[in-house]
């Protein structure tokens, strides 16, 4: 099913108080630079962190239960995931002023967005059971069109860089499906395993990796057919998969056993285990690479604190302040 419709965004401020080889080239914490911004889930906040000081700058009130973070594509601002929801909202990557907020209907609990270099936003609506495409309109408002409707919807997303397929897991099927931007169509859905939450595309956009938190499995799957071509066991709950930006690797997330399970994916097999806190009581979720994939960034929800993790070394180098509930990542060079 596929609906369109206008949102239009409730324009607003919010006041913000400061409070080499192919794993890429080792860090010290002295020599790194950039941002991250992190969505604090049980502290309804958003965190702006200076790399360089390791400091929180700035902490905007959001809505409530915020989850996973996208950047424009000018780097201008953050969009936040609103999971207790029905909305997105946009803050200024500067201040965390916020810019606009925009109503995805009834339900929509959104958990996953994603920011296409053409401006548009693909949003999970799980809540609603579908999967919105928001397209910016020259009076500052956003055209909505709506694939599928009833049932669940799409926990994580994600988009290739044409900006034509979209990918969606769904944890109580176990399965993955497949939307056609073009056609606004659901074009294929297959269950994979149970409960199949983390999901990754390749940087070539040949290759989907999902994740299954009860079998500790990853998954490797044809892009365009869905086709398993490959189980990979990994640590404890793999609740979350990066994709090295080279393509060489990708790396989850393990819950359970608070650590990251490097798989090489030439051969398809765990070549490294990077030991993080070694805990599930450190609740680490979200994972993200820095742009060069020098680094990683681990969110240890149960701590409120950000793992930085040197890719090639392993070495936890920082582990930076977070709001309570620190979870969903991004992080601009």
């Amino acid at each position: 099913m596929k609906t369109s419709w206008i949102a239009v965004f409730g324009l607003a401020t919010v006041a913000c108080s400061g409070v080499g080889d192919s794993y890429g080239s080792p860090a010290s914490a002295s020599d790194i630079t950039g941002t991250l911004f992190v969505a604090n889930k049980r502290g309804a906040s958003l965190s702006r962190l200076d790399l360089a000081s390791g400091e929180e700058t700035h902490r905007a009130t959001t809505c409530e239960n915020p989850h996973e973070l996208t950047v424009s594509p000018d780097d201008t601002l953050v969009m936040v995931a609103c999971y207790s929801g029905r909305t997105v909202e946009a803050y200024r990557t500067a201040d965390l002023s916020r810019a606009y907020q925009a109503d995805l209907g009834a339900s929509a609990r959104v958990h996953s967005a994603v920011w296409l270099d053409d401006d548009r936003i693909v949003a999970g609506a799980e809540g609603r059971g579908s999967l919105v495409e928001m397209e910016p309109q020259e009076d500052g408002t956003f055209a909505l069109t709506e694939i599928g409707s009833g049932g669940d919807g799409p926990h994580m997303v994600a988009v290739n860089d044409a900006g034509d397929t979209a990918w969606g897991t769904f944890i109580p099927a176990g399965s993955v499906v497949r939307y056609d931007l073009v056609t606004n169509e659901e074009a294929l859905r297959i269950h994979v395993g149970e409960d199949i939450e983390a999901l990754a595309l390749s940087p070539d956009g040949s290759t989907v990796w999902v994740g299954s938190n009860s079998a500790n499995t990853v998954y490797r799957l044809d892009a365009r057919t869905l086709e398993v071509q490959a189980a990979i066991p990994v640590g404890e709950v793999p609740i979350r998969i990066a994709a090295h930006p080279g393509g060489q690797y990708v790396v989850s997330s393990n819950f359970g056993s608070g650590d990251l399970s490097v798989i090489d994916t030439a051969s398809n097999e765990v070549v490294r285990t990077i030991p993080v806190s070694g805990s599930q009581d450190a609740a680490q979720v979200t994972l993200v690479f820095n742009e060069d994939g020098s680094r990683l960034y681990a969110a240890e929800t149960g701590d409120d604190v950000i793992a930085e993790v040197d890719f090639e070394t392993g070495e936890v180098l920082r582990r930076l302040p977070a709001g309570p509930g620190g979870d969903g990542l991004a992080v601009i060079d």
